[in-house]
């Protein structure tokens, strides 16, 4: 037994006992008998949805709001260049038609595909665009309106300048997260007035797709408390175990090459956030999600059975694993006589003239010797795993199939073969070499470049065609080929798909459409689709003669080819688009739906009044900055293309619009306004148009806060309030994980007041406080934290669930000391923290993650304060979650937010210095952090999360002082306006 599946049993035995307390005596056997291991072979995963009620027409007067993800490949609506490179396939074939699938369903207004922008001369214009439209939206005229309908929205992030590899995305992630929550908090505020009666609509749902998609998907549905849906495509685990098998790279190799570690811990992390995953095939929820620590069969169907019966599940959560199999854009398709025998529409090309064929017929046959022979077609990219060798071979070394049929292989597009990625080229050899060993010149056509219009075309020729009349010479016709009576004269064609594991099959459902019979593997979604649609045979994509024996038995056999041909047609409704998006969207109104608390207490206009006047002068002192810094034009706030000049005007007319008491009210620093002793409504936040984060983890070995931490806050106040334009319109923040007993102790030892700053962030993000607003003082004057953002966060929280489990996990198994003890000061409702005895004999943070997601506990784990806490705060909670929601709760943008750090300090460091915020990294503060802490060795690395360089980057030189601190903010503004 392995070390995962000895754990995965111990994790059993752990929830018999945690799970079993709260229930009465006979649904602890039910408890006992479900968690148990099996000794009878698995049943298949099955769940009763009779409570949900099917999406139907009664739902047309909802106005919802939905976002999906795709970030990699080239995503464009028409003229799809599918098979340019492995990352532009079926996935994006899928998002687009989803998308506008979506869009015309009763009750959705609009629909926003997130892609990443690509301005590169490498590819095509379209790619740069920042949004396209698919459809205009519902039919319904009453449905329509100036903003409905699906649109890609396409968000920089990344080098603006170049096409990256799926592989090379993930340290620019963060940077995609702040860009499209930019975008929906604009969209939701256009969709409020629309549609909303003034309140923003946020999004229904948040849908992330693959990996990558995945981890940004769970990030914004954290920043805006929405629920989120996952669907994996195919996953890392899976990948790593088929290439493992192989035995040709070793795991270094394939995380190097693949980036396989960054990627699976992409999809765990959505896992953690995701509400509902959907799959295209039980196969994928038993086989392949059952390999990630993050979700367990038989626990989910338990923690489920709980929360119907109103039990607690004290923190534990699995996601949703339903099926959903994708849909089919049928308008390509010309109708099919069922209950025919195929033979209606037959190719008869005797006399035709070649220029009256589809382009892509004529590109095929100049392969062929004898092109009347029945075809068999394969459609996929040279990827490895799609198996194209084996199928080839299988071909060559069964001549009765060689006599009786032609082979028709679509690998995508190229044009040189050395300019093709290595594994795509690998492939591409070894079939042209396969080809000359078995001598099939003339049976096999390899055809270079086909476009999206051109699929449908080979799907009619392999299904239809009867008789061909070849294009060269022009004049020369091919005879019947004349066939035995058992076999007959029927040569039609067949599609198959070899691959070594295929996720879904999307190919196979367009094969069936046009009446195919197929051949498919009998790993992955193939099974599903045939024991829905019965019209082929599944094979072992590792035995080329099993291959080669159901291939020859559907072209030989008319019977049994008819037969597949009518049950496919018969059933192909079964993967419509609108019967797809009916059972989405049942399936996610089945989910929590979840929304802000603050937008039901927060009216949009509040204070409005009283700031129009200071906001004015705001954006004057705003361009007065942005046009006195190096001469610099650059704005965060207005087009770069606008006329200072302009500008000017435009805010000098709006001030003098204004009475003169705002005025004379507006031209005070924002911190001064209010006398001493009163207490604003709001916090200065909504006014702001800089925010200084300081983010300095400076402690020492007893973990308590440096002195250099003190420093870096004068010097950063010193470095800011230098500027008068720049004071005026910027404010401070502290984000540390100390409690704010020991933060308010610093300050006051430096003799700072806490409202010098506009927010503290506390307990490694558990906590958000703002100093001098009434929001954050409770009856008896003390500062209490931001109950929104506490009910932002407690979303799959359990205190004690989490102090418990880290307990038990934590504890030594030799019989000495625990490794940690509880730190009850350090402590809160949304934060579990502990001293650690000894660094060296504890476990790194991805050793724990993994522990607690076998357990279904998700949550935030992170070492401080020089190595000596461990604290657990909510999934939703973080140091860089809580700027975001800065950014959602007061409206100030993070591209607006400059964050400072040391060049060392906690385990979520990392996760602060990702995204659109500058960041100014003060060299010499750190001597040493906790970043040993954080991963062990095999795990990924730091590079797969941090960019190498980046423009929103900068570093001070020498000593932190005031004027080197203002340098660095300088270079990195400067160095990031070009973006």
């Amino acid at each position: 037994m392995s070390a995962r599946q000895k754990e995965q049993e111990q994790v059993r035995l752990e929830a018999t006992e945690d799970l079993a307390e709260d229930l009465s005596e006979s649904e602890k056997g039910d408890t006992v008998g479900e968690l148990a291991p099996l000794e009878t072979p698995k049943k298949k995963f099955q769940r009763n949805f009779s409570d949900l009620t099917v999406w139907s027409d009664e739902n047309k007067e909802k106005k919802l709001y939905i976002v999906l993800i795709s970030v990699h490949g080239l995503v464009r609506g028409e003229n799809m260049e599918l098979g340019s490179d492995s990352d532009t396939g079926g996935q994006v074939k899928y998002v687009v038609e989803l998308a506008r699938a979506l869009a015309m369903m009763p009750g959705v207004y609009r629909v926003d595909l997130f892609t990443r922008q690509v301005s590169s001369h490498d590819v095509d214009w379209s790619y740069g665009e920042p949004t396209e439209m698919l459809t205009s939206g519902s039919h319904d005229a009453e449905g329509s309106g100036e903003s409905a309908g699906a649109y890609i929205v396409r968000i920089p992030c990344g080098p603006s300048n170049k096409y990256l590899k799926k592989e090379a995305l993930w340290p620019y992630l963060q940077e995609f997260v702040d860009g499209a929550l930019a975008h929906i908090l604009n969209m939701s505020k256009v969709l409020g007035e629309q549609v909303g009666r003034g309140k923003p609509v946020l999004p229904y749902v948040i849908h992330g797709h693959y990996a990558d998609a995945g981890d940004v998907a769970a990030l914004l549905s954290g920043a805006l408390n929405v629920p989120m849906v996952l669907t994996g495509h195919s996953l890392g685990r899976n990948k790593l175990e088929q290439i493992m098998k192989q035995g040709r790279m070793s795991k270094e190799e394939i995380d190097s090459t693949y980036k396989i570690m960054r990627r699976i811990e992409g999809e765990e992390l959505a896992l953690d956030a995701a509400e509902l995953v959907i799959t295209s095939t039980r196969q994928e929820i038993d086989e392949q999600w059952g390999l990630y620590d993050g979700f367990d069969v038989k626990l989910e169907k338990v923690l489920r059975a709980r929360t119907r019966r109103g039990v607690s599940c004290h923190g534990r959560f699995m996601p949703r694993m339903v099926v959903i199999p994708p849909g089919m854009d049928f308008s390509n398709v010309v109708a099919e006589d069922i209950d025919g025998d195929g033979d209606k529409d037959d190719i008869s090309l005797d006399g035709a003239s070649p220029r009256s064929l589809p382009p892509i017929w004529a590109e095929v046959f100049r392969f062929l010797t004898n092109p009347h022979k029945p075809m068999i077609l394969a459609l996929s990219r040279p990827d490895p795993k799609k198996n194209i060798t084996t199928l080839v071979k299988a071909f060559g070394e069964c001549r009765p199939l060689r006599e009786l049929a032609n082979l028709t292989l679509i690998m995508g597009n190229r044009d040189d073969i050395e300019e093709m990625p290595p594994g795509n080229a690998n492939v591409l050899t070894t079939v042209l070499k396969l080809i000359d060993k078995y001598d099939l010149y003339g049976s096999v056509a390899i055809p270079k470049h086909h476009n999206q219009a051109d699929v449908p075309e080979i799907y009619r020729l392999t299904a239809k065609m009867k008789v061909c009349y070849m294009p060269y010479p022009p004049c020369f016709k091919i005879q019947r080929l004349t066939l035995t009576e058992n076999v007959g004269y029927f040569l039609q064609g067949v599609f198959i798909n070899p691959a070594l594991v295929e996720p879904f099959g999307l190919t196979l459902i367009e094969a069936a459409a046009h009446g195919l019979p197929i051949v498919a593997t009998k790993n992955g979604g193939p099974v599903d689709i045939t024991n829905a649609l019965n019209n082929g045979l599944l094979v072992d994509p590792h035995d080329q003669n099993a291959i080669a024996d159901a291939l020859l038995k559907l072209v030989a056999d008319k019977n049994l080819w008819q037969e597949c041909r009518k049950n496919g047609l018969r059933n192909i409704h079964l993967y419509s688009w609108p019967e797809h998006c009916r059972t989405y969207l049942t399936r996610v109104a089945g989910c929590r739906i979840r929304n802000p608390r603050w937008l039901k207490d927060t009216p949009a206009d509040a204070g409005a009044d009283d700031e129009e006047a200071e906001d004015s002068l705001m954006d004057f002192q705003d361009l007065s900055l942005r046009l006195s810094i190096d001469g610099e034009r650059c704005s965060l706030n207005e087009p770069a293309s606008s006329d200072p000049q302009d500008q000017v005007q435009r805010i000098m007319n709006k001030i003098k619009q204004s009475s003169p008491a705002a005025a004379a009210e507006g031209e005070k620093n924002p911190a001064e306004v209010h006398a001493p002793g009163t207490v604003n409504k709001y916090p200065h936040l909504r006014r702001r148009r800089r925010l200084f984060i300081v983010a300095v983890d400076c402690y020492g070995d007893d973990g308590k806060a440096s002195r250099k931490m003190l420093q870096v806050i004068q010097e950063v106040f010193r470095a800011v309030r230098s500027d008068s334009q720049m004071s005026k319109i910027s404010g401070f923040a502290l984000s540390t994980a100390m409690p704010l007993s020991e933060t308010l102790q610093l300050l006051k030892l430096g003799k700072i007041s806490p409202t010098d700053f506009d927010a503290l962030i506390c307990g490694s993000g558990s906590e958000v406080y703002y100093p001098g607003t009434a929001q954050c003082v409770d009856a008896q004057g003390r500062l209490r934290p931001d109950q929104d953002y506490l009910h932002h966060i407690n979303h799959r929280w359990s205190h004690d669930g989490a102090r418990q489990t880290i307990g038990k996990l934590m504890a030594a198994h030799d019989g000495s000391d625990n490794t940690v003890e509880p730190d009850v000061e350090s402590c809160n409702a949304h934060c579990v923290s502990f001293f650690v005895r000894d660094p060296k004999k504890v476990n790194t943070i991805d050793e724990m993650r993994e522990r607690l997601r076998m357990r279904g506990l998700r949550c935030h784990l992170m070492y401080c304060r020089n190595s000596t806490r461990l604290q657990v705060v909510p999934l939703m909670a973080s140091r860089s979650q809580a700027l975001r929601y800065l950014f959602v709760r007061w409206g100030l943008p993070v591209r607006n937010m400059y964050l400072i750090v040391g060049d060392h300090g906690d385990t979520d460091r990392e996760e602060l210095l990702s995204g659109l915020h500058k960041t100014v990294i003060v060299k010499g503060v750190t001597e040493k952090g906790s970043e040993d802490l954080l991963r062990s060795s095999g795990s990924y690395h730091r590079e797969d999360v941090v960019p190498s360089e980046s423009p929103l980057a900068a570093t001070t030189r020498s000593d932190p002082k005031a004027d080197e601190i203002m340098r660095a903010l300088k270079e990195v503004t400067k160095a990031s306006s070009g973006m």
